[in-house]
């Protein structure tokens, strides 16, 4: 299990994500910079111990109305090849040293501990407490075997952002898409759509207090 430190990282993740997110298609915020807050998320674990994942939940507070953004997230302890355009930035971890964090969708080992959450394969992890499964994240899948992917150490899916969502060619026919903008569900009870290979979802905090839920990824064919 991932060993979760209580340091200092500097800069913070959010305020790497402020420079950040205003230069993603589905960025929705104020014409100023994104204000932030941490609203949620969870982690899932890398097999061989060496890149942190984290699935964080923020909350964006500088348009008309706040927005709620999924931002995947690697942590590790050398750049990865050829993912420049994918590098959020560097911090310094006061346990760990430089760290390159970079959007999750462009890392093979985030993307397949992905599938393998949707596969029951992976648990999710909490996001601020070592060696504790988080509860509120919920999977499906259909079918039985391994998923068809085409991803791998060297490289991972054809990625591409639209205005609320990234997706995700993992294999020819296979597509995993990543809710950037999350919804709630109503009545709190997330539904994959009509004929949806598998699903994750999860909860963040709402603006009154209470928690939210919504899909946070969904597999689909076709």
């Amino acid at each position: 299990m991932a060993v979760i430190h209580d340091t200092v990282l500097k800069p913070g993740k959010l305020e790497l994500l402020t420079s950040w997110l205003p230069s993603r298609p589905w960025y929705q915020g104020g014409a100023g910079a994104p204000q932030l807050g941490k609203a949620g998320g969870f982690r899932l674990d890398d097999p061989q111990g060496e890149v942190g994942i984290e699935f964080m939940v923020v909350t964006d507070t500088s348009g008309a109305r706040p927005v709620r953004y999924l931002v995947p997230l690697t942590y590790r302890g050398a750049p990865l090849d050829g993912a420049d355009h994918a590098l959020v930035g560097t911090m310094e971890h006061g346990v760990l040293g430089r760290r390159w964090a970079y959007d999750g969708c462009h890392d093979p080992v985030l993307v397949a501990q992905l599938l393998a959450l949707i596969e029951g394969r992976a648990q999710a992890q909490d996001q601020n407490a070592s060696d504790t499964p988080d509860r509120e994240v919920t999977r499906s899948r259909t079918g039985e075997g391994p998923l068809p992917t085409g991803t791998s150490a060297a490289g991972t899916a054809t990625v591409t952002d639209d205005r609320d969502g990234t997706e995700l060619a993992i294999a020819p026919g296979t597509v995993l898409r990543v809710q950037r903008v999350l919804r709630p569900a109503p009545d709190g009870r997330p539904v994959p759509p009509e004929g949806a290979l598998g699903h994750v979802a999860g909860a963040w905090h709402a603006p009154d207090g209470s928690r939210a839920r919504g899909l946070f990824a969904v597999l689909t064919s076709g």
